[in-house]
Formats: structure tokens, sequence, C-alpha cells
């Protein structure tokens, strides 16, 4: 009988609350960005940041040879259009001088 209660009372005061604390550590990390997922969001970033200067280099290119041409996309020089992409690289900045 006294086994029994020991094995009881370790179950409730010892198993369960770790069994409760190890799903919420594990529920913590999964929700959260690692170095490697910071690391490749980065790089996604200027290759698309390359990408869109080299499109506008096309597009001036075709409107030269063209002058009826006129670029569907984003205009590069238009401060409601970059407003975003400043906000962003504001961001970066800024998680760049936390993790330092």
């Amino acid at each position: 009988m006294d086994f029994d209660v020991v094995i009881i009372m370790a179950t409730l005061f010892i198993g369960l609350p770790w069994l409760v604390l190890h799903y919420v550590t594990r529920w913590k990390t999964a929700a959260t960005i690692t170095t490697d997922d910071e690391v490749l969001l980065e790089e996604l970033y200027n290759l698309a940041k390359r990408l869109d200067e080299r499109m506008d280099t096309v597009e001036r290119l075709v409107a030269s040879d063209n002058p009826e041409f006129r670029p569907a996309r984003i205009a590069a020089n238009l401060e409601t259009d970059n407003q975003q992409l400043r906000e962003l690289e504001q961001l970066m900045a800024e998680k760049k001088g936390a993790t330092r």
C-alpha cells in the first residue's frame, strides 16, 4: 500500500509537472524563427532586391528602344512604393543591432 502511494505522489508532483513543462518548452521553441531561418530570409531579401534592380534595368533598356513602352510594375523612384521596403530595412537593421 505504501509503495502505491509513493508512485502516485511521484507521478502527481514530479511526472505531471515535468510533462507539462516539457511540452510548453517544445511549443515555445517551435514558434520561434531560428538563426538559420533568419539567414535564409536575409539571403532571399537580398536576392529580391538584386532582381528588382535587374528588372528596372531591363525596363529602362526596353523603354529606350521603344518609346511607347510603359512598365506595368511599380516605379522604383516613387516614395509611396518604397515605404514598405524602407520599413523592412529599418526592422532588419534594428534586429542586427539587437543581436550583436
